[in-house]
């Protein structure tokens, strides 16, 4: 079937992990007729979770694409880990959708993940609707879970949905909105089926229908006044206005069930089918033209074709997928395209696919707010936009958090490197979360990711698929060098070998800069002591001096370099000569200029249970982190803002995770750099040295 804009539903399916999110999601394609029999993540067969690290750990790793087709509409559903390391992939499928639907379990309501999600879709504008689900498992209760909701998120879910009975005595749903019960299948591998609300439910229902009335009044004033007048609403007023409230995100609808018994899935569907935003409703996307000017492009069928690439695949048998999603026009296969990347350029993007899981279908056409792939097209990546329109522009990036765990990597065969940095910078080209350089100063390939389960599973899969052991360790902090005083050096470059010599003589002074401001160089020369067209060679020497400091041999930086005399002979002058008495009277005016040791500062920001916070805190304070604020940011969950030293954080990502049990999780960037003493500063130098002694005997 082909589908019109306003009959596509895009949902993002979301929640902490272990929540049970992909058994809901088999249970809903099932029941939406999709596949012929659900399975369950133990069996390892399950539509979502199709590959082999996400089937040995039964746990999702990367988001997936799937989608229902009714008579009335086509919902993508976009199936996002629950893990914190794999924050990313919930981010993409937040962007590429207009809908969340956040899954909360039962028993636990509202977790530490949730709060970041749920901060994620505000920070979106998404609408949301909440599926309480495993309400047939001890200790479940659905308004509790509820009422953590609107103890946490300030806000009042609205019940679409209601469970009869709970734990070991569930039976099933009851539609509030349509007044029908679903009773709970016999197994798993069946399907709902319709029958009269039962009469010990009865109060219940028009409690809850109650609050439904309430909810769409949200919609609109006029239907505020109408059920003001008249105590209640018609079913055609309370639907318009749930769709209404709902697409404005002033309410979010709640549904009971459970995904393992195939309960709550059939009433779900409809809602979404009926209520949920269509594409057309979506705030416009922001973008850029090429001169840097800001756009808003709504989502607008009538328009060329244009869409953005949220994700990026690397399939062992099907090659580079690129998943799209389709902002105006229609795409359509064969077509020429505009990809506007750092190097635009024109490409056929031949066919066109959805996905089921793992299973590529082929598409005539993508209207504008459906999500699809474009496969083997090797220019294409993530955050590129392709389209037809006559002035190029780029839709804005996919906002992503700075990997926070790092570690040196190299391959135990070193004959090996090559192809493993290989692997590595295709594995980050695929999640945009993990990083992986070379830093020529340390010398070392530092892989970076959100934490310790992405890189082992990626470092996994990398072995598992070219056989190439890699081992980690500590990554080398880059520390830098500067100077606290003025000075003033000179040094002669003298040599004779035979016919023409080499020669130059030159007189520094260097002081500090503010710390920040890198390096400044001047000539205080009068008089012609020495021609200007050495001054090239000399600023060059200071240059190499700079790479390597007198203390450790790091970078030295924040430095001003004044050349006040110096000596040139007729003959024997030479850039290069003037190079080397530069190099040689920068390093002789450093060692007078009371070198001291600058390390890299982090501003982190830590997210933690209020639990945990006296713990956190006297953590930080053991890493000599300077704590500058703590913030409540809702769901029980506080932000400990600091400014921690580099060196103290190399395996926080650890030591966090088992400091809260898991739950904790935290972002970073740099700062500044700050001067080190003490030990401190003697354990770096003894280090560079052991360094170097190596380097030499590898040599």
């Amino acid at each position: 079937m082909s589908y019109t804009t306003e009959q596509i539903r895009n949902i993002a399916i979301i929640g902490h992990g272990g929540t049970g999110k992909t058994t809901l999601l088999e249970h809903i394609l099932f029941q939406g007729g999709m596949i012929s029999k659900p399975e369950t993540v133990d069996s390892g067969k399950t539509v979502s979770d199709y590959g082999d690290d996400e089937i040995a750990r039964k746990i999702s790793v990367r988001s997936s694409l799937t989608h229902v087709n009714t008579d009335d509409c086509k919902i993508n559903l976009l199936d996002a880990p629950g893990a914190g390391d794999f924050v990313g992939e919930a981010i993409l499928a937040i962007r590429a959708a207009e809908t969340a639907l956040l899954v909360i379990d039962g028993k636990s309501g509202v977790q530490i993940e949730t709060v970041k999600l749920w901060r994620l879709l505000e920070r979106h504008q998404k609408p949301r609707m909440v599926f309480v689900s495993r309400l047939d498992e001890e200790r479940a209760n659905y308004t509790a879970a509820l009422a953590d909701i609107k103890e946490k998120f300030k806000i009042t879910p609205v019940a679409i949905t209601i469970p009869m009975g709970e734990g070991p005595s569930f039976k099933g749903i009851i539609d509030v909105l349509n007044k029908k019960a679903y009773m709970r299948p016999s197994s798993h591998d069946q399907k709902e089926q319709i029958g009269e609300v039962p009469p010990e439910f009865a109060d219940a229902v028009e409690s809850a229908r109650s609050q439904l009335f309430e909810a769409a009044t949200e919609g609109s004033d006029e239907l505020m006044e109408k059920y003001l007048i008249e105590g209640e609403l018609t079913q055609d007023d309370t639907l318009a206005g749930l769709k209404k409230a709902f697409a404005t995100g002033k309410i979010v609808p709640a549904f009971a069930g459970s995904g393992l018994a195939n309960s709550g899935t059939s009433a779900f569907i409809d809602f979404v089918v009926h209520s949920a935003p269509s594409p057309l409703q979506r705030a416009p996307e922001k973008a850029h033209d090429q001169e840097g000017n800001q756009l808003e492009i709504a989502i607008d069928p009538a328009k060329p074709a244009s869409a953005f690439v949220f994700k990026t695949q690397i399939d062992q048998f099907s090659g580079r997928l690129c998943y799209i999603k389709v902002m105006t026009g229609t795409v359509l296969p064969d077509m020429d395209m505009i990809i506007a990347s750092e190097q635009p350029h024109k490409e056929r993007i031949g066919k066109l696919y959805t996905m089921q899981g793992k299973k590529l279908e082929d598409i005539a056409a993508l209207p504008a707010g459906d999500i699809g792939i474009l496969a083997k097209i090797a220019t294409l990546k993530t955050n590129d936009t392709i389209s037809q329109f006559d002035k190029l522009f780029s839709y804005i990036p996919l906002r992503l958090p700075s990997p926070v765990h790092m570690l040196a990597i190299s391959a135990v065969n070193k004959k090996e490197d090559d192809k493993l940095s290989e692997l590595l910078y295709k594995a980050a080209e695929e999640d945009l979360t993990f990083s992986v350089h070379y830093n020529p100063e340390t010398k070392e390939t530092v892989i970076a990711g959100m934490g310790e389960q992405q890189i082992t599973m990626i470092l996994d899969k990398i072995k598992t698929q070219s056989k190439i052991a890699a081992e980690t360790r500590i990554p080398r902090v880059a520390y830098r060098e500067t100077i606290t005083k003025k000075a003033t050096a000179e040094y002669t470059h003298k040599k004779q070998t035979g016919g023409h010599g080499q020669y130059g003589r030159v007189v520094f002074e260097i002081e500090p800069l503010e710390r920040g401001k890198g390096y400044e160089f001047e000539n205080r020369i009068f008089g012609g002591a020495v021609s200007k067209g050495f001054m090239p060679g000399i600023e060059k020497g200071i240059h190499q001096a700079m790479e390597a400091g007198v203390l450790a041999g790091y970078p030295v930086v924040d430095v001003k370099t004044a050349i006040i005399d110096g000596k040139e002979h007729p003959v024997d002058s030479s850039e290069m000569a003037f190079k080397i008495a530069a190099r040689g009277a920068f390093r002789e005016a450093m060692r007078q200029a009371n070198p001291v040791l600058l390390e890299p500062i982090m501003n982190l920001s830590v997210f933690v249970e209020e639990k945990y916070l006296g713990d956190v805190m006297s953590d930080l304070s053991g890493r000599r982190g300077k704590i500058s604020g703590q913030n409540p940011i809702g769901g029980g969950i506080v932000q400990i803002d600091a400014q921690v030293p580099q060196a103290e954080l190399l395996r926080y990502a650890i030591d966090l995770r088992s400091m809260t049990s898991g739950t904790g999780s935290f972002e970073i960037e740099f700062s500044h750099y700050a001067p080190i003493s003490g030990k401190i500063a003697d354990d770096v130098i003894k280090a560079a040295q052991a360094f170097k002694t190596q380097e030499a005997e590898e040599e």
